[in-house]
Formats: structure tokens, C-alpha cells, sequence
């Protein structure tokens, strides 16, 4: 099983992907997550990465698409992977086609967790309000600032990739403010009608 979330931050793709990741027994494969562990293991991409990185700049696409390349021939994604927070561009997303088309290998869905922006917003507000109560410390991008930029941000670069995937017939839209278990189930369905 082999499928991608989409959807802007705090839309609760990390608490599906963790709920499928323990069911099904695959990974869940974030952007953040593969570029570190190819640092640490001092990979050939992961020394180019590390430059890029310790000079400040961003890691170019060509870069990333390599990473993941890699990482999706990992002993652990033989049964299948999530990836979350990649692809982030409708380039990236067809540098990923073309590598699963030469891994022979297929997308099974892309998931799409519609939510209410404001909603979020408010979500984001109670747990800020809920952390100061508890005398608990808020991370400094835990804020409704940061986080409406982090949403704008989302809006302007990964939002295409829904129209990509659409006009592709691959994606799948589902309502993220729904309840956690229906989200779930809602997921579930979508993922046996993909591999029946």
C-alpha cells in the first residue's frame, strides 16, 4: 500500500498516518525525517544535502527526489509507505511518478484532508490557551501568526499538487474536521476500494 497525504498543517494527516503505520505495518516517510537520516548515514546525496543545509540554503528538489528515491527501496517500504509532507510541488510530484514507474511500483491513493482554515485557527488558539494553563511551555511556531503563514505558505506551493492529482484522477478528497475515527474510517474505505 503505497499513498500520499495532503492537506495543510493541523489537518491530522500525522494521527492517520501513525494509525495506518500501525495497522498495516509500514512507514510513514516525512520530507524532515529521510534528509536527517541520509545526513547521519553519510550517504553520497546525504554529504550534498548537509553542504546545501550547513550553508543556509534549501535543498533543491533534485536532491530531495533522490532521497526519497532511495528511501522507498528500503527493506521496511517492501509492503508499502506514507508519504507525508512530500511531494510538496507538482515538479516533485512527477519526479515521484517517474521513479515508482522505473521501481515498477504504483501509487494505491492521494488523500486529500479538506479542513476549515479558521477552524484550524481556533484549534491552534484552545491549545495554546490549554498548554498556558497546564504551565506547560508553547513551542515559539505554535502561535496563530505562524501558523496562518504556515497556511498561506501551504496555499501557494502545495495546494496545486490537489489539481495535479485531480487531474490525474488520483486524488481522493476526504473532510478532516470530521470526527478522528470517521477520518479513519473514510481512509479505510478508500484504501479497500484501491486494492480491490
Amino acid at each position: 500500500m503505497r499513498l500520499i497525504f495532503l492537506g495543510p498543517p493541523g489537518a491530522g494527516k500525522g494521527t492517520q498516518a501513525k494509525r495506518l503505520t500501525d495497522k498495516y505495518g509500514i512507514p510513514q516517510l516525512s520530507t524532515g525525517d529521510m534528509l536527517r537520516a541520509a545526513v547521519s548515514a553519510g550517504t553520497e546525496i546525504g554529504k550534498r544535502a548537509k553542504a546545501v543545509m550547513d550553508a543556509g540554503g534549501l535543498v533543491s528538489d533534485d536532491i530531495v527526489n533522490q532521497i526519497v528515491s532511495e528511501r522507498i527501496e528500503a527493506p521496511d517500504c517492501a509492503k508499502g509507505f506514507i508519504l507525508d509532507g512530500y511531494p510538496r510541488t507538482v515538479p516533485q510530484a512527477k519526479a515521484l511518478a517517474d521513479n515508482m514507474r522505473k521501481k515498477n511500483q504504483v501509487l494505491d491513493a492521494v488523500i486529500e484532508l479538506k479542513v476549515d482554515e479558521e477552524a484550524l485557527i481556533r484549534r491552534i488558539e484552545n491549545r495554546v490557551a490549554e498548554t498556558i494553563a497546564a504551565g506547560g511551555t508553547v513551542r515559539s511556531d505554535d502561535n496563530p501568526e505562524a501558523f496562518r503563514k504556515r497556511l498561506t505558505e501551504y496555499r501557494e506551493k502545495t495546494a496545486p499538487l490537489s489539481a495535479h492529482y485531480s487531474e490525474q484522477g488520483e486524488l481522493v478528497t476526504l473532510d478532516g474536521m470530521a470526527d478522528v475515527d470517521a477520518v479513519t474510517e473514510a481512509i479505510e474505505r478508500v484504501l479497500e476500494k484501491a486494492s480491490a
